[in-house]
């Protein structure tokens, strides 16, 4: 081969392999436009719960494309307190995530805000609804649905007729987590008492434990809880109170909390009245990548869809197939449940 050929092959080797390094390039650019990241309440990443749930389906949206945690995939950005949600937004904006998730009401006023001041970004809140931003896709879930269940399963499983309901903070959306519960164990029986307590916090569980130990010694078997890490103290709770000969049940919430009963004499959830958030925070990244994001719009899960659910983690045959009848009629509108 002469010098000339030598030169004109060398020439075509070079343009070619522009070419593909700017293919790459490209498609690199293009990957990296559909990201997502999440900004969690004080509860954390491992709270075997709410957030816990939502990095789930994060993670697992970015492994179906491949994904990896980073600038370049999928990330999150844990708070302490409030205080931390804006900084953390802003955080992950200028990481130049294309979608931001605000996981939990606490952060629609820090999601409102960034969202007028950014309209390119997508931004989702969970568990609550920002108006008048069309850049902001709004998700709530039909927890009463599940919570209701929660109550059938209480009410089924009760010896002593006194139950419990433990929330984190008092607020509009966990009181629709207490509504559905006590309309579900008055459906079975109205006799049943409920007892209902606040711990002000979804990250004391110290206060949580205080709250069951003191129902359980008062003859309350059988304690729903919507308190997050809070929620821990429940579990704690019940296990001393199993462990001591008191055989009592926890119901958890958010995600199947099965694992999180168990103890070296056995396993005190009942069941868990989850909520997939999960899935919500999965499908809307996806919907993002295909530039489908229902910015300005506001998502409901509910039990007919699988949003939300009871899942049987230590019930009797007979109790959960109550549940399952009682499950049907909700779905088929023969029961409604309220939120109030």
């Amino acid at each position: 081969m002469n010098k000339k050929a030598v030169v004109v092959l060398s020439a075509a080797l070079f343009l070619i392999g522009g070419v593909l390094t700017g293919c790459g390039n490209s498609s690199s650019s293009k990957r990296n436009s559909h990201t997502a990241a999440l900004v969690t309440d004080g509860g954390g990443i491992d709270d075997k719960s709410f957030n816990q749930s939502a990095w789930t389906g994060l993670k697992a949206w970015g492994k179906s494309h491949d994904l990896t945690k980073g600038v370049n995939g999928f990330n999150y950005a844990e708070s302490s307190s409030n205080s931390d949600f804006t900084p953390n937004i802003n955080k992950l904006i200028k990481a130049n995530y294309k979608t931001i998730f605000g996981i939990g009401y606490n952060l629609d006023n820090a999601i409102s805000d960034a969202a007028k001041d950014n309209s390119k970004v997508n931004f989702a809140i969970i568990d609550s609804v920002v108006k008048n931003r069309k850049n902001v896709a709004s998700v709530t879930f039909k927890t009463e649905q599940s919570s209701f269940l929660a109550g059938v399963a209480a009410a089924e499983t009760t010896k002593t007729n006194k139950v419990g309901f433990v929330g984190g903070v008092k607020s509009s959306l966990i009181k629709t987590f207490q509504a559905g519960f006590q309309q579900g164990v008055k459906a079975v029986n109205p006799k049943i008492k409920v007892d209902v307590k606040y711990a002000g916090s979804f990250t004391k569980a110290d206060v949580g434990q205080s709250l069951a130990t003191a129902m359980y010694n008062n003859g309350e078997d059988v304690i729903y809880h919507a308190a997050g890490g809070t929620g821990a103290g429940v579990f704690t709770a019940a296990k001393n109170a199993s462990k001591s000969g008191n055989k009592v049940w926890v119901i958890g919430v958010d995600q199947d909390q099965k694992a999180d009963g168990k103890y070296s004499g056995g396993n005190v959830t009942l069941a868990s009245s989850v909520k997939e958030v999960g899935t919500a925070v999965e499908d809307l990244s996806n919907d993002a990548m295909k530039n489908k994001f229902p910015g300005g719009k506001t998502l409901s899960y509910d039990l007919k869809d699988d949003g939300v659910s009871l899942v049987n983690d230590n019930m009797s045959k007979s109790a959960w197939k109550i549940v399952q009848s009682y499950q049907k009629k909700i779905e088929n509108g023969s029961i409604k449940v309220s939120a109030e």
